[in-house]
């Protein structure tokens, strides 16, 4: 079959194959909000991809979901609601800035047992693991999570991770919680924020901001000094 793809169809495959689960309003919202009709265009689009066969989809959700031609999740499993959580934080950090260096479902040691954020990004400057709590743990689990973190910060693997700056020190990641539960969660050596959304977290920091901007001085993180620039 001859056909060719536009630069946005590539790229929608690609953000689809990044993110592995993505409703079509967000399509709508990321790759088409600029045209005089989006809905409609995002619509045509995206079934002349499906009907290329270079992406699946699942209509039991509404709107429609689009996934990897390859997924290895069922058109009806709960899995496909976690990644649509995690595309949400996304979009929400869009509003702001576009996060970059993003990695969905991070491994960053690549075994198991070890870490595995919901999501790692680059956002305004700072480096951060997110993991996005759905679901009410106990304090003994997500304090058992922490301690995973810091085992990898003492650990030192992170020092050599592809997204480091090649220019200055390695920086470890703050790690973010969004959840609607506040844990008792602590560390010594690793900066924790919970907050129940991106929004929060820069009202969190826009009174910080206010005294940057006063000349005040600026808050970092317990670890090791990192600067959290979220203005």
């Amino acid at each position: 079959m001859n056909f060719r793809l536009s630069q946005r169809d590539k790229d929608i495959i690609a953000f689809i194959n990044q993110f592995r689960a993505v409703d079509r309003d967000s399509l709508v919202d990321l790759f088409f909000k600029q045209l005089k009709s989006p809905l409609n265009a995002c619509n045509s689009v995206m079934v002349r991809l499906y009907q290329l066969g270079l992406i699946e989809r699942t209509q039991q959700y509404s709107p429609t979901v689009y996934l990897p031609i390859d997924a290895k999740i069922k058109k009806n499993s709960q899995k496909i609601l976690h990644f649509l959580s995690i595309l949400d934080i996304y979009k929400q950090m869009c509003t702001y800035s576009a996060p970059k260096q993003v990695i969905v479902e991070d491994k960053p040691t690549g075994r198991k047992g070890g870490i595995e954020p919901d999501l790692f990004c680059i956002f305004k400057g700072s480096p951060f693991w997110i993991e996005i709590q759905r679901n009410q743990y106990s304090e003994q689990k997500m304090q058992a999570k922490i301690n995973l973190y810091e085992k990898l910060f003492f650990s030192d693997e992170w020092k050599a991770l592809h997204w480091q700056p090649e220019d200055w020190a390695a920086i470890f990641p703050s790690v973010i919680l969004i959840t609607p539960v506040r844990y008792a969660v602590s560390s010594e050596h690793i900066r924790i924020i919970q907050v129940i959304s991106i929004d929060e977290l820069m009202e969190k920091y826009r009174s910080t901001a206010k005294q940057q901007r006063d000349g005040r001085s600026r808050v970092s993180s317990s670890s090791n000094g990192i600067k959290i620039n979220l203005t």
